[in-house]
C-alpha cells in the first residue's frame, strides 16, 4: 500500500472513531489526532496519535535509533498536552494520557520491530506506544497484550491500534 494511501485510510479511521485533529500540530509531527474517552478498567484516558511516514524521514527509512527518538520526543508533546497533575483544580483526576506514534515502512527489520516491543512505555507519568505497520505487506505490528500485570492498558493499546491504524 502506497503511504499516501494508508494516510487516507487513517484519516477516515480516526474520524470514524471520534479522534479529533488537533490544530496546532508541533515541528516534529505534522498529524496530531486526540480523543478523550472513558474505558471500563483504566478511567478516563487522553489519547494523542500519529502517522510518521518513511517518506518523512531525511533517510531513505527508519531505523532502530530514530524510532525510539521520535518515541521519546512524541512522549514530550504528550506530557505537554495532557494535565500531568495528579489532580485536576476542579477535583477531578487526571486522565491517564496514552500516545500512539505509527511508523509506516516498506518491509521493516527485525531491529526496527525489537526497538519497537522494547521500547519502555510506561515513563514519566505517560504510556507511549511506537508501532510499525508494514505498508508493503499491509500488516500492523503492535505490543502484545501481557498475559498479567499492565494487562489494561496493553489491551487498550491492541484495540485503540486496530480500530486506528490497522487497515
Amino acid at each position: 500500500m502506497d503511504i499516501s494511501d494508508y494516510r487516507d485510510a487513517v484519516a477516515a479511521n480516526r474520524r470514524a472513531h471520534g479522534f479529533e485533529a488537533v490544530e496546532a500540530g508541533t515541528d516534529a509531527f505534522e498529524r496530531l489526532w486526540a480523543a478523550r474517552e472513558t474505558d471500563d478498567t483504566l478511567g478516563d484516558v487522553a489519547v494523542l496519535a500519529t502517522l510518521v511516514g518513511a517518506d518523512e524521514s531525511e533517510t531513505d527509512g527508519v531505523d532502530a535509533e530514530t524510532l525510539v527518538d521520535v518515541a521519546a520526543s512524541f512522549r514530550e508533546v504528550l506530557a505537554d498536552r495532557i494535565d500531568p497533575r495528579p489532580g485536576r483544580a476542579d477535583g477531578g483526576e487526571a486522565p491517564t494520557p496514552i500516545g500512539y506514534v505509527t511508523f509506516a515502512v516498506p518491509d521493516p527489520d527485525a531491529s526496527l520491530l525489537d526497538a519497537m516491543s522494547g521500547f519502555t512505555v510506561a515513563k514519566r507519568r505517560t504510556n507511549v506506544f511506537p508501532l510499525v505497520y508494514d505498508t508493503r505487506a499491509e500488516r500492523l505490528h503492535r505490543h502484545e497484550v501481557p498475559r498479567l500485570k499492565g494487562r489494561g492498558i496493553y489491551r487498550r493499546q491492541a484495540d485503540d491500534a486496530e480500530r486506528l491504524y490497522d487497515v
